[in-house]
């Protein structure tokens, strides 16, 4: 049985190979495009600098904009008292510094932490979750949160968001454009096959982008719950948790597809652990029994 220090390695050397190969199919997805639709380089570079504006102001207010569409709303300790001792007490055993705490009222059991970075981190929760947990299960999921802040989880999705956002909008802007006329032609045979392949990489490959971030998405779960039990030194607090949470199937109103991942689980309700292999890699979390086997030594 593997020990949580070697969970948390396994999980950081597998998430850095993951992300390498991300990075390796943007870029070569880019070039094939650029190239197989017979586009000048310049006109792909204009296309990345705008692309990437967008996306980078929106990983930059992604805090901000995620509290917003979740109709969050700041916690008081007079009110949140457990979910504000908690969260100080363990900042000092993470350290790490407190980050902004958030409710958004509903019955559904759930919460997430984002922000660049652990000096602008938000950790928000659910009044669901905070009423129907005990201390120690509240602990258990603050770990785990503040595990994906210590981590550079929060930075690190918003990193693959921009490039999976990046992928889309510059497979967009080819398309549009070469189907107005604009555009070298690629002359032949030869062109003709590259026209083809360059139009079918560029349809596929933010479907391609998308299941790699959540690929990434998974394997960051695993390794915050084991940082996360690292910090409580209880595994059974997260464990318990994540079994009540998951027995909840009441879906949270105020996430969508673009924040689900987010989630310490599937907000939505919409994942089937039992169907086949290949509805697994539309999932935004990995099983939960196979997070408590792996918090369990199972």
């Amino acid at each position: 049985m593997k020990n949580y220090y070697e969970q948390v390695d396994e999980n950081k050397f597998r998430s850095g190979v993951v992300i390498t190969c991300f990075i390796a199919f943007i870029a070569s997805s880019a070039y094939a495009i650029t190239y197989a639709m017979g586009f000048d380089y310049s006109f792909i570079g204009i296309a990345f600098i705008l692309s990437g504006i967008l996306s980078f102001a929106s990983f930059y207010f992604s805090d901000s904009i995620i509290l917003s569409i979740s109709g969050a709303l700041p916690a008081t300790k007079k009110d949140h008292f457990d979910f504000f001792t908690v969260t100080e007490n363990l900042v000092r055993v993470a350290h790490v510094p407190m980050p902004k705490l958030y409710v958004i009222e509903d019955t559904a059991m759930n919460a997430f932490a984002t922000g660049r970075d652990p000096e602008h981190a938000v950790v928000c929760a659910t009044t669901g979750l905070l009423s129907r947990l005990n201390r120690t299960e509240i602990e258990g999921v603050i770990a785990h949160e503040l595990s994906h802040v210590r981590n550079y989880d929060t930075r690190l999705m918003g990193i693959v968001t921009i490039l999976v956002g990046l992928i889309t909008l510059l497979a967009d802007i080819l398309l549009r454009t070469r189907i107005r006329g604009r555009g070298r032609d690629n002359e032949g045979n030869v062109g003709v096959v590259l026209f083809v392949a360059g139009l079918i990489l560029a349809l596929l490959s933010p479907i391609i982008a998308k299941l790699i971030q959540l690929a990434i998405s998974r394997r960051r779960e695993f390794l915050a719950d084991a940082s996360g039990v690292s910090l409580t030194k209880y595994p059974e607090g997260l464990a318990n948790a994540l079994e009540k949470i998951s027995a909840d199937k009441e879906p949270l109103e105020a996430a969508n597809k673009a924040t689900s991942h987010l989630y310490i689980s599937n907000p939505l309700k919409n994942h089937h652990d039992s169907v086949a292999w290949f509805a697994g890699l539309f999932n935004t979390h990995p099983p939960v029994q196979e997070r408590l086997k792996a918090l369990r030594g199972e």
